[in-house]
């Protein structure tokens, strides 16, 4: 009998997304399908399209008390391309503008919204019978001590930590109205530096934990990306694996995206591609190097690297297309830079039909990212054909060989490493970047070799299958 699995986030690509979160929630569960039933279970947002998506109400509500208030949660379904969909509508979690606050900061009740997020979850599970548990990241975290809690429900627990950075801390206060036992505000539970970690609840009450590339599973063992964890973790660390992710390769193919004007398979294709949008972009010059951005404007993603070093990289006779949303000050300072700067463009929010286009136009993607737990940009860049500039972190090395170990026979993909986040060695890179697009039948070689590697869930949803198969521990 095949197993089923409720696969828990609080963002799902088409529906809602902020990052790669949304993403690996779309494609991982779709990679599983053809293994276990998978359904994949997240809040109505009120941004979400319910007419488009065919999302209706279910007809069943579950009933939840949580620290002495009752709560009525309507369920909510819907199937798209075969794929089976719950959602979770309450007002409290819901009807926001967005998903966890402003650029500028968190909803200050998320606490409570994510809390009821994982209540909700747990009251499917009593409703619904399930064998397999897969949380992800601190929003439905706690749902893994609801579940340790009740002797009658035993799934195997998946927690997934996608970002360690984003931990889901709050007050001690809001132990109360989340119905937690003080008993549970523990070093070895939810305690942490005096205040109440949701993600610990995953980490310490889950069967297995893991994050999303095997480099970043050692990294996060570290005090430099431990990010207050490391000592919870390194007690944890038998059940912890890195497992890399993998991009929906039908989504990303630019040989069938309805997005581009032109779909193609190999590097000369990107060409119609490229002149399209510096029309669009009002930016001159097809011959010249096309370096990119697309991501969040956020500390992490290395953003402050990247305004030092834009004026030295504009200086270079080369375009630059700046795509994301995030920070307002990040927004600033990349006005002012893209304002004095012919060669700058910047389009500040979040458009998926425009990343498309400009991954096809692109000869050159900038990641110069702190620290990445996994990264999609750069498979996402490989398929189609732009050659990823990253730092050396995480998921980055796993996922990026050096430009100068290439072989042709290798399924790796292949772009230009710095390995010290500095203005000087990013600046390198682009430089080395310019060299090697001036060669035009090696860099289009080396990027036709890109585009045929697997960067497919194949692989990974084998290896989440291997931990959804792997027996309990009793005594954990």
């Amino acid at each position: 009998m095949v197993k089923k699995v409720l696969f828990a986030a609080s963002e799902v690509y088409p529906f809602a997304k902020t990052g790669g979160l949304a993403d690996v929630a779309h494609a991982l569960p779709r990679a599983l399908k053809n293994l276990y039933d998978v359904t994949v279970v997240m809040p109505l947002y009120s941004i979400i399209d319910r007419n488009k998506y065919n999302i209706a109400s279910l007809g069943e509500t579950l009933n939840i008390s949580m620290g002495g208030k009752e709560y009525a949660i309507e369920l909510y379904g819907c199937t798209v391309e075969g794929y089976e969909y719950y959602f979770i509508y309450e007002p409290m979690l819901c009807d926001r503008k967005f998903l966890y606050g402003t650029p500028k900061a968190g909803y200050e009740d998320n606490g409570l919204r994510f809390a009821l997020f994982s209540y909700a979850i747990f009251a499917l599970l009593k409703k619904k019978h399930y064998e397999i548990l897969h949380l992800n990241d601190w929003q439905c975290a706690l749902t893994a001590l609801l579940v340790h809690k009740d002797p009658a429900l035993s799934p195997k627990i998946i927690y997934t930590i996608h970002n360690l950075a984003y931990q889901g801390i709050f007050d001690s206060s809001i132990l109360e109205s989340i119905g937690i036992d003080k008993r549970y505000f523990t070093m070895g539970s939810l305690e942490f530096y005096g205040k109440v970690n949701f993600m610990k609840a995953g980490i310490a009450y889950a069967d297995e934990v893991t994050t999303v590339s095997p480099t970043y599973a050692r990294e996060i063992l570290t005090g430099e990306f431990g990010c207050g964890l490391e000592g919870f973790l390194h007690f944890h660390h038998a059940k912890l694996t890195g497992i890399i992710n993998g991009i929906d390769t039908d989504h990303f193919s630019p040989a069938t995206d309805g997005a581009l004007i032109s779909p193609y398979s190999d590097a000369k294709g990107k060409k119609a591609n490229k002149s399209d949008l510096l029309k669009k972009l009002a930016l001159r010059g097809i011959n010249k190097p096309l370096f990119v951005f697309i991501g969040r404007f956020t500390s992490q993603k290395g953003i402050d690297l990247l305004i030092e070093t834009l004026p030295k990289i504009a200086a270079l006779d080369c375009n630059i297309a700046l795509l994301g949303e995030g920070e307002e000050h990040y927004h600033e300072a990349l006005d002012v830079l893209a304002a004095s700067h012919k060669n700058i463009h910047l389009t500040f929010r979040y458009d998926e039909v425009l990343s498309h286009q400009i991954y096809a136009a692109a000869d050159f993607l900038l990641m110069p990212s702190l620290f990445e737990p996994c990264g999609l940009n750069q498979m996402i860049a490989f398929s189609y054909g732009t050659l990823p500039i990253v730092h050396r972190v995480g998921g980055l090395v796993d996922t990026v060989k050096r430009l100068e170990s290439y072989q042709e026979d290798s399924c790796s993909g292949y772009g230009l490493i710095f390995s010290t986040p500095t203005s000087r060695s990013l600046l390198s890179a682009v430089n080395k970047g310019c060299e090697l697009y001036e060669d035009k039948k090696h860099f289009e070689r080396i990027i036709n070799h890109n585009m045929r590697c697997d960067f497919s869930w194949g692989e990974s949803a084998i290896a989440y299958g291997a931990l959804y198969e792997k027996e309990k521990d009793i005594d954990a």
